[in-house]
């Protein structure tokens, strides 16, 4: 991919064609998919989409887990139809990677996928220039925060990395064991109440 992109139209006609990671080799299962709009002041960033969307929807989180995403964040005050007409939501990996090979839930990247991936969401953030960013799940979490420290202990935080601030969310899978935990559901709760703020502060920035 070119590293001059000169604007966020021609960005998404680049990525639309994107064929980097099947030249590469790894499974495909759809065609890239994300939701860019020039004055997002919020942007999640996902790990990728996942079967729903690749077959039937061809939007971010518009499956089981993003229906209870939205229910997220709407205690936070976002009504789901204007978030998607405003904001980003975009993805470490866009395109489906196929499902777990165990069976249960969808493959996760590889390392040289995400790094092949990796040019799109750095455009993005150059061009959009978000001031707030939601990744969701542990593999955007460590894009922004790092690899080292478990969500239990950023989860319900907010942080400033490279101008932004950063509001982490767990993965909402329905397969997630995270939210067994009575006190995870609290730190969620935090994180939302963040949000909530956020959402004030930030009204028509």
């Amino acid at each position: 991919m070119s590293t001059t992109i000169p604007s966020l139209g021609a960005l998404q006609a680049s990525l639309s064609v994107c064929r980097r990671c099947a030249d590469a080799g790894y499974f495909i299962g759809s065609t890239p998919i994300s939701t860019l709009n020039a004055g997002a002041v919020f942007m999640t960033v996902g790990q990728a989409p996942g079967r729903h969307e690749a077959e039937v929807t061809h939007r971010p989180f518009s499956g089981p887990a993003g229906k209870r995403l939205f229910r997220w964040l709407a205690q936070a005050g976002f009504d789901e139809a204007e978030f998607r007409a405003t904001q980003a939501m975009v993805a470490i990996t866009r395109c489906y990677p196929g499902p777990h090979p165990a069976g249960r839930g969808d493959r996760v990247p590889t390392r040289a996928e995400q790094a092949l991936c990796a040019p799109w969401l750095d455009a993005e953030l150059a061009l959009i220039r978000p001031r707030v960013l939601i990744p969701i799940g542990g593999l955007a979490i460590g894009r922004f925060l790092g690899n080292g420290t478990a969500m239990t202990g950023l989860i319900g935080g907010r942080f400033e990395r490279d101008g932004r601030i950063v509001v982490p969310l767990p993965h909402p899978s329905g397969a997630s064991q995270w939210f067994n935990v009575r006190e995870n559901k609290v730190r969620l709760a935090q994180a939302l109440e963040i949000l909530a703020a956020l959402r004030e502060e930030l009204r028509g920035a």
